[in-house]
């Protein structure tokens, strides 16, 4: 047999005159569609009609969809990484137990921030999630009412921080405690803490200062039940 010679492409044909020019386009005639341009050459052998089919501009809703899709997948990716910071961040527990009522009540769902006191000093005030210091596998829920250096004192029910009564409204009346009496200085690397419910409530006045360390995180929340749910404690 005799050997073939090269392939030759076939070359592009010639659009029609009746098509306009982009430029004309541009200046208030409406650009044709890619169906348009092409049905005057339905007689052209397949593989040039699809060279000419590339080579011409997609139209306006296909190169709309383009950056459509590109936002919906950076959305997407945006969503992905939220929710993968949010499961590092945040932790939703359980409390069992009254130490913090009235805030907190026993069976609540509760949601707790692990990192920003990784970042930033637990301030008085703040209710945490903590270890208890004699068994670190043991979680508690107390309220801070010291850091270090303040000087406590719990007298009568009432405490006074660095000689300044405490301003206690979420107590409610509900967590006094008459009968107890603390006066200490909190030691550097520590907290004081106390349950809301102060005469059902182990905490500082029995097992002592907390290192930080043994912080867990900050309650941001209670979730649930709802008709006990708030966003600030």
């Amino acid at each position: 047999g005799q050997d073939e010679g090269p392939s030759m492409e076939e070359p592009l044909p010639t659009l029609p005159e009746t098509v306009h020019d982009r430029a004309d386009a541009g200046r208030g005639t409406a650009a044709p569609s890619r169906a348009a341009l092409l049905a005057p050459l339905e007689d052209v052998p397949a593989p040039a009609r699809q060279r000419l089919a590339r080579s011409l501009p997609l139209s306006r809703s296909r190169a709309e969809a383009v950056p459509r899709r590109s936002l919906l997948t950076w959305t997407g990716h945006l969503a992905a990484t939220l929710a993968i910071l949010w499961s590092l961040a945040f932790h939703v527990s359980e409390v069992r137990g009254s130490s913090m009522a009235p805030t907190i009540l026993d069976s609540d769902r509760i949601m707790v921030d692990e990192v920003s006191h990784r970042v930033w000093p637990v301030e008085a005030g703040a209710v945490v999630v903590h270890r208890y210091p004699h068994d670190p596998s043991v979680r508690y829920v107390k309220r801070v009412i010291g850091v270090a250096g303040d000087e406590i004192l719990l007298e009568q029910g009432h405490v006074w921080r660095n000689g300044a009564l405490v301003e206690e409204a979420y107590l409610a009346g509900f967590g006094v405690d008459p009968h107890a009496r603390v006066h200490t200085v909190v030691q550097p690397g520590h907290l004081f803490v106390l349950g809301d419910n102060r005469p059902r409530s182990s905490d500082s006045r029995d097992f002592g200062q907390v290192p930080v360390e043994l912080i867990v995180g900050t309650v941001r929340a209670t979730l649930w039940p709802l008709e006990h749910a708030c966003w600030t404690l």
